[in-house]
């Protein structure tokens, strides 16, 4: 969630608006789309074009203003729907909540809280308005959390399944970037709509084979949650591709685009940008690394606990001992035993801010202070190796993915019943055909 806020955050002040930016705008009151009970007025839908159109860079002036004003149309619809349904049951982000969360963004980009209030004035964006999207934000991602806590079930034969096809694959070094478009269809379909989604399915996958930019095809047809972000799917390790295009996207290379695959969502087209590493048995990169914690409270405050950290840091690498210095001062009771010893540890193991300190240290380096949920920290790396990967890790990656597929699956399910079920009218003259009822 932090990581989709620092996402909106930045394109937010990266955003090149005219002076005086919402008082700039001369149409505000009027309504673009009526969704359930909310409306949603033209400022609000040009904002997020520019935003968007920003995200997008170069598919996104490219792109053609009706496909990009459905496409974000569609988006904040959705979004609206799904606030308004967060509301009804009775999911509420309260102040405390909110000032809390927007610290730790404003902390994420160095600032304190009157510092990004003011960085937020100074590109000509209202800090109310930034506090109610992220309250939105926070809204929309706890009902996705009760949606997704629905039982799961994970069978022994599905892990067994799944181990033997990445076995025999080979593969689970590898590593794939990959984009999405897909082409959804209502639940249980009248077979003229499937015809005329696979047409259309056909139809852009050929542009794309074409030469076509697939991140401005996507942007204009796809309606995959991460259309709006060029289809990406990010980096995804070879024992964790979907199951519905994993044998496909292992018979492809570097460029190549998918033929058109068939689900109960829909019309699916991948392309694979890029492919790292190596076929072979399952291995992972480990380290081995021993830290000093200090947490903070009303006496010890983030300065102070920097402040000692940092003269910590210096005398160590005058010559003192880490393991004592560790036992001395670490507030980790664990490991302050062991001298700051955290032992051989994979990738997941910490929290991110850790292991994002950690992925940038060199063997012996120690960091600058830095601060965690936990608290403040320095860490040393003290040495990685690559290792097999323990068959009961695989058992529980493979365990964890398949659930994380199915709860992914419920939600995409459940949110295309309600977009469906909702009342839904577009008012925009620009899309005239684009008018829905639900």
């Amino acid at each position: 969630m932090t990581n989709r806020m620092l996402s909106v955050l930045t394109l937010m002040l990266g955003l090149l608006c005219s002076a005086g930016s919402y008082a700039a705008v001369q149409w505000i009151d009027e309504v673009v789309a009526v969704s359930g009970q909310d409306v949603i007025p033209r400022s609000e839908l040009e904002m997020q074009m520019k935003i968007i159109a920003g995200e997008l860079g170069a598919s996104g002036k490219s792109l053609e203003r009706k496909l990009l004003l459905k496409q974000v149309l569609d988006k904040m619809v959705l979004e609206s729907l799904q606030v308004q349904r967060a509301k009804s049951m009775g999911i509420r982000v309260d102040d405390t909540q909110l000032d809390q969360t927007i610290r730790k963004i404003a902390a994420e980009n160095r600032m304190d809280l009157p510092r990004f209030r003011q960085a937020l004035q100074k590109e000509g964006l209202d800090f109310e308005a930034f506090r109610e999207n992220i309250r939105r934000e926070l809204m929309i991602s706890q009902l996705h959390k009760r949606v997704r806590a629905s039982q799961v079930n994970v069978s022994d034969r599905e892990i067994d399944d799944l181990l033997a096809t990445n076995t025999a694959q080979g593969d689970a070094n590898k590593r794939y970037r990959l984009r999405h478009i897909l082409i959804a269809v209502p639940e249980a379909a009248a077979p003229e709509t499937l015809e005329k989604a696979r047409k259309q399915a056909e139809k852009v996958r050929s542009r794309a084979v074409e030469g076509g930019d697939f991140a401005r095809l996507a942007a204009s047809f796809s309606n995959g949650s991460n259309a709006l972000k060029g289809g990406d799917l990010g980096w995804r390790a070879g024992d964790e591709l979907p199951t519905l295009f994993a044998d496909t996207v292992r018979k492809m290379k570097a460029g190549d685009v998918s033929e058109v695959i068939h689900s109960p969502s829909g019309f699916h087209i991948i392309k694979v940008e890029k492919v790292e590493g190596d076929a072979g048995t399952p291995s992972v990169e480990q380290t081995r690394a021993r830290h000093i914690l200090i947490t903070t409270n009303d006496v010890i405050t983030d300065s102070k606990a920097r402040e000692t950290l940092a003269a910590l840091r210096a005398r160590i690498q005058r010559g003192d001992d880490f393991g004592k210095l560790a036992k001395q001062y670490s507030d980790d009771e664990g490991s302050a035993k062991l001298g700051g010893e955290l032992g051989w540890a994979i990738p997941g193991t910490y929290v991110p801010a850790f292991e994002k300190t950690l992925a940038m240290l060199k063997p012996g380096e120690i960091s600058k202070p830095f601060k965690s949920t936990f608290g403040w920290h320095i860490v040393q790396l003290q040495e990685r190796r690559v290792a097999p990967i323990d068959k009961g890790v695989l058992r529980q990656r493979a365990r964890s993915f398949l659930v994380k597929q199915k709860q992914d699956e419920a939600l995409e399910r459940w949110l295309r019943r309600l977009r469906n079920e909702s009342f839904v009218e577009y008012r925009l003259p620009e899309l005239k055909d684009a008018q829905e009822g639900g």
